[in-house]
């Protein structure tokens, strides 16, 4: 209406997903009697179709939930430990890693896909996965985003050995493609309906770890049919933080979802409220607490409950705040431990947050690491690895090594929000590397300091924050602000009006009192919004 998205809600359950077939797909096993946990399922496995360069079976990720049942919020973490005969010392720098073989980490998403239909779905797989087969077999007709990343991976993977087998599954016969074609997947189907029908031990120890071992095994790669079966998704309790009337909940490290909560706590030291919305005031403030949060999370990062416990502490947080405070320019790392350049063809990842008439919210967040992962279609399953060991560190002395049998920290944060009562209230997550932590943060500060509704708060233009005191605002902020905070010590730099460097959120509004469940997708992906 007047120019804007319409604002979808329902009390039957909704669904915001990166790609409206896979919304569909989720929305369409809430209107077959399953619960959240069966949509999120079905909705993550119709992106490995329809979104292939972001997620799929072979990734990784982790979720937040509020399990209606059991009155609490639970985390599932699938991020995998590095295997164990990663080649350690193999790489002197770990750009590097970021198309090799080596790179991919032992596959979790199945896994936890599977574990929340096990552990509180109602739906068999083979009901859970009867969206993505039917994608994956008839094919479905390419859209903006698709034809933008596809031809985008043309350039990043031809000069690669392994590039055939990605042809063969991706561009079938065509230079590249256009919107309108219809991409068929029927190896990813056959796929699907192998897991459907076998379980998760298709993978775990079954003949697809197989296949991918043997291929991986002669191209470089190094994870082993011993990792495959170690595979265990952990439920976890969150780690979770004050901010305003409600408490955010995230995944605890070495999730490194506590960089979102720290800047929370920082800012919910200011009345940001009573500034003017994107004005100078209000995002100087935001820009510095994030600045600071991203600094202790890479000084600190993977701490142990005690290390935790001090950084969310009131006496650290107050030392903060005081930074913030004190008018000084910011300026450090945001990313890892060693400066890294921005490159689009390695931050891709996808969010989706679920509830349903039950009472279940689900927000979960999952990635092949960067743009179709490192690029290996194994032959015959349609299936793309992922790269993410590329975001762990080849250094050993870097403070997120890859160590084989350890998990590494991974910067994604779903996240859900309670009231005083536990009750939901909102579940946020957004893919975009360390930007996540930072999107947020931006995105939470327009819903809840002024009063944005979801689908308005996920379109106010953000930020990201870089390395130094580089910033990248979009261009719909006041020039003059910008000028103004440029003299305050922001580096600013020329965005456009729209970017996926500042991520691509979903989000959900949940009304306890009335069941009302209202929806947010990001425009700047193909982000959509269903309900059954």
């Amino acid at each position: 209406m007047n120019g804007r998205r319409p604002t979808i809600s329902s009390v039957h359950g909704i669904v915001a997903a990166a790609h409206p077939l896979a919304a569909a797909a989720g929305a369409r096993l809430l209107a077959q009697g399953g619960n959240a946990f069966d949509a999120a399922a079905a909705t993550c496995a119709a992106l490995n179709v329809v979104e292939p360069f972001m997620s799929g079976l072979s990734g990784l990720g982790m979720a937040t939930c509020y399990i209606a049942k059991e009155r609490r919020v639970r985390t599932l973490d699938f991020i995998t430990r590095v295997p164990s005969q990663y080649p350690v010392g193999k790489f002197k720098d770990r750009e590097e890693t970021a198309r090799h073989p080596a790179s991919a980490a032992t596959p979790g998403n199945l896994a936890g896909w599977c574990e929340l239909v096990r552990a509180h779905g109602r739906k068999s797989l083979a009901e859970v996965f009867a969206p993505a087969i039917a994608l994956a077999r008839d094919g479905f007709p390419i859209i903006e985003f698709n034809t933008d990343g596809i031809n985008q991976a043309i350039e990043g993977l031809r000069h690669l050995s392994f590039y055939g087998d990605w042809v063969a599954n991706y561009l079938r016969g065509r230079s590249r493609v256009e919107m309108g074609d219809v991409l068929k997947q029927p190896e990813l189907a056959a796929t699907f309906e192998a897991i459907a029908a076998d379980g998760p031990g298709h993978l775990y120890g079954g003949p697809l770890g197989r296949m991918m071992t043997e291929h991986l095994a002669k191209i470089g790669g190094s994870f082993t049919m011993a990792d495959l079966e170690a595979v265990q998704p952990q439920w976890l309790d969150p780690l979770g933080a004050k901010y305003r009337d409600i408490t955010v909940n995230t995944l605890p490290p070495p999730c490194e979802g506590f960089q979102y909560l720290l800047t929370l706590r920082i800012l919910d030291g200011f009345d940001l409220g009573a500034m003017a919305r994107n004005g100078v005031e209000h995002l100087d403030t935001v820009w510095r607490a994030i600045r600071l949060a991203a600094g202790a999370r890479i000084a600190h990062n993977k701490p142990d409950a005690e290390k935790l416990a001090w950084l969310m502490s009131d006496a650290h947080v107050e030392q903060l705040r005081a930074r913030v405070r004190d008018g000084k320019p910011v300026i450090g790392l945001t990313e890892q431990w060693l400066p890294r350049e921005p490159d689009p063809d390695r931050e891709h990842t996808t969010s989706t947050s679920i509830a349903d008439a039950e009472g279940n919210v689900i927000c979960l967040t999952q990635s092949l690491g960067g743009l179709f992962g490192c690029g290996v279609v194994i032959p015959g399953t349609g299936v793309c690895m992922n790269n993410f060991l590329y975001w762990g560190e080849v250094h050993p002395g870097a403070t997120n090594p890859l160590t084989p049998g350890v998990q590494p920290a991974m910067c994604v944060a779903p996240s859900i929000a309670t009231r005083a009562d536990g009750r939901p209230v909102l579940a946020l997550g957004t893919p975009g590397s360390y930007g996540i932590c930072q999107t947020q943060v931006q995105a939470l500060v327009q819903h809840k300091d002024f009063g944005l509704p979801i689908q308005d708060a996920i379109e106010a233009p953000r930020a990201r924050l870089w390395d130094g005191a580089r910033v990248q605002p979009e261009a719909r902020f006041d020039p003059a602000v910008l000028a103004e905070l440029k003299a305050r010590g922001h580096a600013i730099e020329d965005t456009p009006a729209w970017t996926m460097t500042v991520g691509g959120m979903q989000g959900i509004v949940l009304n306890p009192d009335t069941g009302a469940k209202t929806g947010g997708a990001d425009p700047r992906r193909d982000s959509y919004v269903a309900t059954p």
